[in-house]
């Protein structure tokens, strides 16, 4: 069992940093996808493309990341396990700058093919949140691995604070006249080489002991398999999984949402989803470490997933998106305590010597529940604008109900 000592705070220093300037790079480009392709006159998709064809696309093009990410996850972590942490959460981010160059060059070239094999590769190579908490496992005991899981949640937040924000502003050619939507990708290129660089020279490999672990392309599917088959893992995952799927039919298509409903553009996206990172922020600093405290991992989702569930439905209700501000509040908090516990719990089913494994299995799970909200919200968006949120709450419900009822405590 790790140690929680003053070397574990140098260790994680550069997770944080690292984690930070990741999302602070997936936050920028959220509020670009859907203005980018839902609006006729960026000229990425033909001109008499309906709504609705614009939607289905979008969904899949969303929906590509965690597709490629459920392959190439797990590869990365057995391959963290037998090489090291810090080898490849190097080559993780490397995917990621490489993805964000292609993107950019897809919109000045207006090819939508080129958008997808951008998503694709990030998402392939996207491993580095999974590695960043493996290695945070090898140096932490259970006692602190919900705090500690909820620092990583707190850089998540910070960086969504600023990312949507920032790349809302670097889209928006009424504050700069070059400005395009290309422009937050060229952004987070640079901010993925300045991560690559800063884990080179902080960044103390963490790997106790390596493993032989099995390197294969069809991984991802033996982890679905275990995940089902094991019964000390069943329950936990699948409340993994509905969460994950709910929360994500919420995010993905919440932009399409409010442009549809309350005409949003990208500036007035990243607005929101700045706000929302602020929350998350602040409930990850403020909230997650003293709760932890009071309470173990397996007590805070019981009340958290079921308030959350309850909660997203009321978004749909108000006419004037000014109200939406009163609301997202609670869903960023109950959101916020939810996902450092449930990846606590996920990481005490398995041994110090099992942490990339696990959490590669957690990793699966999550993207396969990622890579199926985009694609169905793209087509449920087209029969009412509301479900993908409906959809959402009774995901989240469900992984509630699997919860109170099959999950033991540790």
């Amino acid at each position: 069992m790790a140690i929680e000592n003053k070397s574990t705070t140098k260790i994680l220093a550069p997770l944080l940093l690292t984690v930070f300037l990741d999302l602070l790079g997936v936050g920028v480009v959220i509020p670009i996808a859907a203005p980018l392709l839902l609006n006729p006159s960026t000229g990425m998709l033909p001109i008499d493309f309906t709504l609705t064809h614009r939607s289905i696309i979008l969904g899949f093009l969303l929906g590509s990341y965690p597709l490629a990410q459920f392959f190439g996850a797990p590869i990365l972590g057995a391959m963290a396990d037998r090489y090291g942490r810090k080898k490849l959460l190097t080559l993780s981010l490397i995917g990621t700058c490489i993805g964000y160059i292609i993107f950019a060059i897809g919109i000045y070239e207006h090819s939508i093919l080129l958008c997808f094999l951008s998503r694709i590769l990030d998402g392939f190579t996207g491993g580095n949140i999974a590695i960043a908490m493996s290695s945070i496992a090898d140096v932490t005991d259970e006692k602190n691995r919900a705090r500690n899981f909820g620092l990583i949640g707190m850089s998540f937040g910070i960086g969504f604070v600023l990312g949507p924000f920032i790349g809302g502003k670097l889209a928006d050619p009424s504050i700069v006249s070059w400005f395009t939507f290309a422009t937050p990708y060229w952004f987070t290129a640079i901010l993925s080489a300045v991560n690559i660089f800063l884990i080179s020279i902080l960044f103390k490999e963490t790997l106790p002991k390596a493993r032989q672990t099995e390197i294969s392309f069809f991984t991802g599917f033996r982890n679905i398999h275990t995940a089902f088959s094991d019964s000390n893992l069943r329950t936990i995952f699948l409340v993994v999984f509905f969460f994950t799927f709910g929360f994500n039919c919420f995010t993905q298509f919440f932009q399409v949402f409010m442009i549809g409903k309350h005409h949003y553009n990208q500036s007035d996206i990243a607005d929101m989803f700045a706000f929302i990172g602020i929350c998350l922020a602040i409930t990850q600093g403020a909230l997650t470490r003293p709760l932890s405290k009071k309470f173990s991992p397996y007590q805070i989702p019981k009340i958290s997933v079921l308030m959350l569930g309850l909660v997203m439905p009321f978004l749909i209700f108000p006419d004037q998106s000014k109200y939406l501000y009163c609301i997202l509040p609670f869903i960023a908090i109950f959101n916020g305590l939810t996902t450092p516990n449930t990846t606590a719990l996920v990481s005490m089913q398995a041994g110090p010597e099992k942490q990339g494994s696990i959490m590669g299995i957690n990793q699966s799970m999550q993207s396969l529940a990622m890579a199926i909200p985009p694609i169905l919200a793209g087509f449920i968006t087209t029969i009412n604008i509301n479900l993908p949120i409906i959809t959402a709450s009774c995901s989240i419900l469900i992984a509630w109900l699997i919860f109170i009822t099959n999950v033991k405590k540790p």
